[in-house]
Formats: C-alpha cells, sequence, structure tokens
C-alpha cells in the first residue's frame, strides 16, 4: 500500500502554510483535519474530512522518473547574508514555491565554495518556480553576494534511494 501526502503548501492561504504530512491514508487524513480544524480554522465536519481525503496524493517513490534538481554552485565570502536571504524567500514564498527540498552545502577544502542542491517534483514544477517574482528578486540578490556569477545545473534524478 502506497503511503499518502497531504501538502497544505499546494492549497495557498494567508498564513502560507507549508506544513506537509506523510503517511499512511488514515493516518495522514485524520491529522490533516485536526490540522485544517485546529490551524485554518474549518468546520470539523464529515464533509471536511471526506474533503481532505480527495486532496491526498500519493507518495512519490524514488524510482518514479520525474524528480528534478537544481544545483547552484557558488563562490562568497557573505554566508550569514546569503543564509539571511534564503530565510527571507522561504518566508515569502510559503504556499506558492514548487521546491520540495534544498540542501546548501560548503566545499569543505575550499572556503566561500558553495553548493545548493534543490530539489523538484519536476523539470515543469522548477521553472514554474523559477517564474515566481520572488524567485526572480531572490536571484538578483544572490548575485549581488556572490564573488562572481553563479552557476546552475539542471539534472533529472534516474536513481534515488535513502540507504
Amino acid at each position: 500500500m502506497s503511503r499518502k501526502i497531504a501538502d497544505c503548501r499546494k492549497y495557498p492561504s494567508e498564513m502560507n502554510c507549508s506544513l506537509i504530512i506523510i503517511g499512511e491514508e488514515e493516518e495522514v487524513a485524520r491529522a490533516a483535519a485536526e490540522h485544517a480544524v485546529s490551524v485554518h480554522g474549518h468546520e470539523d465536519t464529515p464533509q471536511l474530512r471526506e474533503d481532505v481525503r480527495q486532496f491526498l496524493e500519493d507518495e512519490a517513490t524514488s524510482d518514479d522518473g520525474n524528480h528534478f534538481v537544481q544545483v547552484i554552485e557558488f563562490q562568497s565570502s557573505r554566508r550569514d547574508e546569503i543564509n539571511a536571504l534564503l530565510d527571507e524567500w522561504e518566508a515569502k514564498t510559503g504556499g506558492k514555491r514548487t521546491a520540495t527540498k534544498a540542501v546548501l552545502t560548503a566545499e569543505h577544502d575550499e572556503p566561500g565554495r558553495y553548493f545548493e542542491f534543490v530539489e523538484f517534483p519536476t523539470y515543469e514544477r522548477a521553472m514554474e518556480n523559477s517564474r515566481l517574482p520572488e524567485t526572480d528578486a531572490f536571484a538578483k540578490r544572490m548575485r549581488e553576494l556572490c564573488d562572481g556569477e553563479p552557476t546552475f545545473h539542471n539534472l533529472d534524478v534516474v536513481r534515488a534511494e535513502a540507504l
């Protein structure tokens, strides 16, 4: 049986909720309904629980062939400012962004060199994310904080495993 996902980011709200609930269908439906009531102010009714169940999606498997990763390679001596900019972008794009995971890494043997791995469900969703006005503003400010032009690598995931 596949696990299910309830993802608040797909349903924009005034609070830009970014909660994702993953698990077996019954537990996700229950938790998502409780979340809708306690956080979003919905009334707890049988119709709400049925509506929540309709919005659940199957958890993507690692071999579904659709994942996409963008790797951004850059150099900067302004790490704290970059972290603040990333925090700002996350706050401004809550409920709108299509990125599902981001990992910022620092080159161990070359201080000031960074790689950010940003995961998306598909290439198309990555391009949708790139078209957000907040992402455009972020990219312009990011370039100002870099020592040179960042390099972008667009990668289709062909295999991924949790080890």
